[in-house]
């Protein structure tokens, strides 16, 4: 039989572009001294009282629109009432769905081997809670999270494939990052998933719930790469059980992907919906949401990465491909377009940044942040090739070096006299000296093998140390070994 499989994802992103919390004045950072980040608001003290961050909203509003949501007239917040260590207060202050959350009612496109769209069921904005360390001997709690502003985005099942899935979440961490709301940063924890799976009979119809599988819940999924293996793990637990006829051993539960085991692991049964009592939160005081505002946050919507990219392929003539890598990190699309501005070759730049920029970035387990390569040294760089001053491969090799040095490629060039030889009588010169030390080299061209005039110009290329013009000194290779 063939499954159709059925993904959901909730997932998590804290904002990290607040100077504050969402409810208290504690300073929202990511600070690697636990618990200097804590006012008495997120202890849940006696007699505090939550103010609401002003920007918090603002940004939530903006995803919101961004994801075709609709607005409510109101905001409200909601205690979810329920214990845990890391949560003081024994509630969490959030959105439910009745009032309206910040956005509900979305569609949003992204691309996944072509155009592909997913229902956004809703968007709501509230506070994270605190962050856990388990060792052995105990576990630490760590109260600089609590409170921290969180976005919380409900997708409907219209995922089929884990590639689809982790392509959406790669557009919207974008998103985030265009338009300033967080870093998006996995590795600092700021954003997180939790994985619906289930599969159901290809042939039957799928927009009727009565066919859809039972639900299995994966939680606090931390990466995108995890993301994937998780989903292709119980898309082939789930698929083995219904092919052996156990389809009675698919529980609607809640597990977790373990790392070291790469499976996923069972948690707890999810049979009734937890009943977490909400109710409106009475210390935050309903507020209408004006219009005025709506229209001000919708103009102030920068570039977005799908219209960059499109920029980028029909203005400046560059793959799809690199189109697409130079647009999934704001910080690299900022660095390319920088470097237009200062009139680089729109097609050069975006191939040193697709190549050697991200690859080395990547072979050298880099941050782009630790590089001291600037848009003006590549430009300088780009010049310095097109001029015939240095090689292409010299090139390569000046650029290793600028890449963390904080060297200009000039410097580098003369530091290390790379100055590229064009000099045509000196090359004709070196060329008759290959071919003296090379005579059964001469035979082997007059019997047909024409090729070795690339090895007799890479020995061209060892005697001026790469410094010789390869095109200039292959002509001249083919000229003079034509005389002999």
């Amino acid at each position: 039989m063939k499954y159709r499989t059925m993904i959901g994802l909730e997932m998590h992103c804290e904002i990290s572009e607040t100077k504050t919390k969402v409810f208290s004045s504690a300073k929202n950072d990511f600070s690697e001294y636990p618990n200097t980040s804590v006012r008495p608001l997120d202890m849940a003290f006696p007699g505090t009282l939550p103010t609401v961050n002003k920007q918090a909203v603002r940004m939530a509003l903006m995803m919101s629109i961004v994801l075709g949501c609709k607005q409510p007239k109101y905001l409200y917040f909601e205690r979810k009432n329920y214990y845990y260590p890391d949560l003081p207060k024994g509630f969490q202050i959030t959105q439910e769905t009745k009032p309206a959350p910040i956005g509900s009612y979305g569609v949003f496109e992204y691309e996944c081997n072509g155009k592909k769209s997913v229902r956004i069921n809703n968007i709501h904005l509230e506070e994270d809670a605190a962050s856990s360390d388990h060792y052995p001997s105990g576990s630490r709690i760590n109260y600089n999270r609590a409170g921290v502003p969180l976005i919380e985005l409900v997708t409907e099942p219209d995922f089929r494939s884990a590639d689809e899935a982790v392509a959406f979440l790669e557009n919207i961490r974008s998103i985030y990052q265009y338009l300033g709301i967080s870093e998006a940063d996995s590795k600092k924890g700021q954003v997180r998933c939790d994985v619906n799976v289930s599969l159901m009979d290809a042939s039957l119809d799928e927009n009727d719930p009565k066919n859809w599988g039972t639900k299995v819940e994966m939680k606090n999924v931390n990466s995108f790469g995890a993301v994937r293996e998780a989903i292709n793990y119980e898309i082939e637990r789930q698929t083995e059980l219904l092919n052996s006829n156990k389809k009675d051993e698919i529980e609607q539960e809640t597990r977790r992907w373990d790392e070291e085991s790469r499976t996923t692991i069972r948690m707890r049964s999810k049979v009734d919906a937890i009943d977490y009592k909400y109710f409106v939160e009475p210390n935050i005081p309903k507020f209408k949401i004006p219009n005025s505002w709506i229209d001000e946050i919708k103009n102030s919507i920068p570039r977005l990465p799908s219209e960059r990219k499109e920029d980028y392929i029909n203005n400046y003539g560059i793959t799809d491909y690199d189109a697409t890598i130079i647009v999934k990190d704001k910080r690299v699309s900022d660095f390319y377009e920088e470097c237009i501005k200062l009139k680089a070759n729109p097609k050069k730049a975006s191939n040193w940044i697709t190549t050697n920029l991200l690859g080395n970035i990547n072979k050298l387990d880099l941050e782009f942040d630790d590089i001291t390569l600037t848009p003006s040294m590549l430009k300088e760089l780009i010049d310095l090739v097109e001029k015939k001053e240095i090689s292409s491969n010299q090139a390569k090799e000046v650029f290793t070096d600028i890449l963390t040095s904080g060297k200009t490629p000039r410097e580098v060039v003369k530091e290390k006299g790379m100055k590229q030889m064009s000099d045509e009588v000196e090359i004709i010169r070196i060329a008759n000296e290959v071919l003296d030390e090379n005579p059964e080299a001469i035979e082997k061209y007059k019997k047909g093998r024409t090729n070795i005039v690339d090895f007799l110009t890479g020995q061209i290329m060892k005697k001026t140390k790469g410094t010789a013009n390869p095109k200039v000194a292959r002509t001249a290779m083919a000229k003079e070994i034509e005389k002999r």
